[in-house]
């Protein structure tokens, strides 16, 4: 699914040059779940914006499904981000003024989807992270890890074969990680592609496969 061979990229912040990607390489098959871990400044967000098709790359050759992505139309990446990738962050992104299960709708509503397939899709969203009952809730009446059930909920509601996660668990408590990753899980059984971006060891762990990532170099973790 996910082909980077010799990735590189380079940001300039005043006078310095920051290599966020140095000659990056990594593979993701259909189906894996690929932790990818490493400290703040690593690279692993320019990683992530570019797997993502929210930035792109100086130069190397990122395959999505076999295609070079500088092959896709801006309209074609547009149509890539809405429908093949469900997106996760660590600081949710919830619309406040916004009930969980508006939030959730919200990509459905970009597709172009009826309102009563919306309300149906997002109800069925929300089941799947157990949060059907909040959800006539505002994000404020939420806690940290229902906040990112609905998120997660709304990266699924497009049926997404591919979710990317950054940090998914980074402003969460244990018990509540443990219980955002048993999701994660769940989402893997059932077939979906995952990469998630962490700085933590234990959360890495419970990948299939974890690679390390510093300075913009990835390694594998053997």
């Amino acid at each position: 699914m996910i082909r980077i061979t010799d990735l590189s990229k380079t940001y300039r912040i005043g006078d310095e040059e920051v290599h966020a990607l140095d000659h990056a390489n990594l593979h993701v098959a259909p189906g894996e779940f690929v932790g990818i871990i490493g400290p703040s400044g690593s690279g692993k967000s320019t990683l992530m914006n570019i797997i993502g098709c929210l930035d792109t790359a100086d130069s190397g050759e990122y395959l999505l499904d076999g295609t070079p992505i500088e092959d896709y139309s801006e309209n074609d990446l547009a149509r890539i981000r809405n429908r093949k990738i469900g997106f996760v962050f660590q600081s949710f992104n919830l619309i406040p003024k916004l009930t969980a299960e508006e939030n959730v709708e919200l990509p459905l509503i970009y597709q172009g989807v009826k309102k009563a397939e919306r309300a149906e899709r997002a109800a069925a969203a929300l089941r799947r992270v157990d949060l059907e009952r909040r959800a006539n809730h505002f994000p404020t009446e939420l806690s940290g890890g229902q906040q990112q059930r609905v998120a997660i909920a709304r990266a699924i509601v497009t049926r997404p074969s591919l979710i990317l996660a950054d940090e998914p668990t980074g402003n969460l408590d244990s018990k509540t990680t443990k219980e955002i990753m048993e999701i994660f899980h769940e989402l893997h059984r059932q077939g979906n592609t995952i990469v998630l971006i962490t700085h933590d060891d234990t959360v890495a762990a419970q990948a299939g496969r974890s690679i390390h990532i510093l300075d913009g170099k990835l390694t594998e973790v053997k």
